[in-house]
């Protein structure tokens, strides 16, 4: 019984007034708050209280539970009280809510067992060559090595010609070098990236992208406290043929929801035939009465 009422004891601290001297401590009977017949109890707001929570959070988050279902209980019988019996009636919608509740979770649950979500090369590249005008690139992309580097350790004739060697050996110790001594770095060498979301390291912006990636290779500035270098290895244009490594995974997508789509597709119509096959269901034909055929 100790324990019980020690793990309630804060919240019954910030009850207390509402609960009035009800001599019973026991937390299923502790009334906290009531609006027209419905009452709510320590017991419902204690469960949502997370284990270890400190004494001002817990009444904290007491008061603000109590409020917001005092709220949308005041609210629900203003509602009982001025709706309609018709507009009142949710049968309906929770019959169909709960129909597709649970079609949705079979959908989901068949999927998981029986969807191959294995996507080959081949099946990318098929997709990629066949429809070239849906892969254009919407913004410039690069692969580049950034480096930002203190000035007192910055060698830069050093450095510019470490980023050029783009070999494994090459990124190790470029990646070894910026982990002794950068500030920051990022290795885009192997992999394709937005051209805005390396200059976001870099302290100048550049006004036409564009010309700036034709006519740039090395860029490199220098202020008080660092020296910064952009290698760009490789770049790709705005509206240019998006690189397939760059747009493989949205390709997967695509594949994998057509396949889901197919799927489902194929399972609604092996369930209709089984339904057939077993006679679950019948399809009444209704022929029009005379006087409708008369009007």
């Amino acid at each position: 019984m100790y324990n019980s009422f020690s793990k309630y004891y804060l919240l019954i601290c910030s009850v207390l007034v509402l609960a009035g001297c009800q001599g019973n401590l026991n937390s299923n009977e502790i009334l906290v708050a009531e609006v027209g017949e419905k009452k709510l109890y320590l017991k419902e707001i204690s469960a949502l209280i997370p284990s270890g929570t400190d004494r001002e959070d817990s009444v904290v988050m007491a008061d603000d539970y109590i409020k917001k279902w005092v709220r949308q209980e005041l609210v629900l019988l203003k509602a009982e009280e001025n709706l309609s019996s018709s507009l009142k009636n949710v049968n309906k919608e929770l019959e169909e809510y709960r129909n597709s509740l649970i079609i949705f979770r079979y959908k989901n649950e068949m999927m998981a067992q029986r969807l191959d979500s294995t996507v080959n090369d081949n099946e990318i590249m098929e997709i990629y060559a066949q429809n070239p005008e849906n892969f254009k690139l919407n913004q410039n992309i690069v692969k580049a090595i950034f480096m930002k580097i203190p000035a007192d350790f910055a060698n830069p004739e050093e450095i510019k010609e470490m980023s050029t060697d783009t070999s494994d050996q090459g990124i190790n110790e470029i990646r070894e070098y910026c982990l002794k001594y950068a500030k920051g770095f990022d290795l885009f060498s192997d992999h394709w990236i937005e051209l805005d979301q390396v200059m976001k390291n870099f302290p100048e912006s550049i006004e036409n992208p564009e010309a700036f990636l034709k006519e740039n290779q090395v860029v490199e500035y220098t202020d008080s406290d660092y020296y910064y270098l952009m290698t760009i290895l490789d770049y790709k244009l705005k509206n240019e043929q998006a690189p397939v490594e760059y747009v493989k995974d949205n390709i997967k997508s695509l594949i994998l929801n057509r396949r889901k789509i197919e799927f489902l597709r194929e399972l609604e119509n092996n369930i209709y035939r089984e339904g057939e096959n077993k006679r679950t269901f019948r399809i009444y034909k209704i022929e029009a009465s005379d006087s409708s055929r008369q009007q």
